[in-house]
């Protein structure tokens, strides 16, 4: 199947153009807030306990995420994908090149970074407010697969994070009139590829939601602080760590040891925790408000 005739940026207004990739974050940060916010006024959710915070405090948090998941994601793709950009901040040749590091606009962001980004600020949010950590990660992750099914929409939209070269029906050739003006070529070849981005849309967000909500709303988990923290961990990371099957690995990452790929090495860790959390989850009582 041929690529379709996308265009990244939505449009432009003088210099600033508004893309597609910018308003999946937007989009999923808003639905992500919308949904934490109907869990918070379901007090039932939470028996025997309480909601971990208040409708102010979660307008607060929102903020701290958002830059969480900016920040995190960006500095994360650095150091996980191209360290050069540190270097970069000592060693480059111009001021251009040596903030390449904060130039979010040419893309390069890491789920797992923001992930890291946006634990640090859940800690941080929840030590100075006093209040339930764990409780605050299970509200922040049931709402986190609006985010990544947005996200990974966008990286098709791009043409970017394609998969492996495959022969099935479904099979797409990342290859436009766009990305060859752009690049002089087409970076992943004149060859059929697997559409990854849309089975991650699917698995990392539609199926996970699900999961997440069957755990939510029918098992009445958040009453069990950790428990859909990890399930969030342990759900995403075998969806990514199998995807990546289907993906192909980031240039330069070819032929890491046995097999793996760099997603699949930063999931097992999230994989591990997810598990060890829903152990202690299920080993504890609820908590009682």
């Amino acid at each position: 199947m041929p690529f379709p005739e996308f265009d990244p940026v939505i449009f432009s207004i003088g210099p600033l153009d508004v893309r597609w990739y910018a308003l999946a974050y937007i989009g999923g940060i808003i639905l992500g807030w919308w949904y934490a916010a109907r869990l918070i006024k379901n007090a039932a959710l939470w028996a025997p306990g309480k909601p971990p915070l208040t409708m102010p405090q979660l307008d607060d948090l929102i903020l701290w995420i958002t830059l969480g998941i900016i920040l995190g994601g960006r500095f994360g793709y650095a150091l996980f994908y191209k360290p050069e950009l540190y270097s970069a901040l000592f060693t480059g040749a111009d001021w251009g090149e040596r903030l390449g590091l904060l130039r979010l606009w040419d893309g390069g962001m890491s789920f797992h970074g923001g992930m890291i980004g946006t634990t640090l600020a859940v800690l941080i949010f929840a030590w100075r407010n006093k209040l339930v950590a764990l409780s605050i990660g299970d509200m922040a992750l049931a709402a986190a697969p609006f985010g990544l099914f947005f996200g990974r929409i966008a990286n098709f939209i791009n043409g970017e994070l394609w998969g492996r070269e495959t022969t099935v029906p479904w099979a797409i050739k990342f290859c436009n009139a766009r990305i060859e003006s752009l690049y002089g070529l087409c970076p992943a070849g004149d060859v059929a590829r697997h559409p990854s981005q849309l089975y991650e849309a699917g698995l990392e967000g539609l199926t996970l939601f699900v999961l997440l909500w069957l755990a939510v709303y029918k098992a009445r988990l958040l009453g069990k602080p950790g428990y859909v923290t990890g399930l969030f961990l342990f759900g995403y990371g075998l969806a990514r760590a199998s995807l990546e099957n289907f993906r192909q690995p980031d240039f330069g990452m070819e032929n890491l040891p046995f097999g793996l790929t760099m997603g699949m090495m930063l999931s097992i860790p999230m994989m591990l925790l997810g598990a060890w959390l829903i152990w202690r989850a299920w080993n504890r009582p609820p908590v009682v408000a």
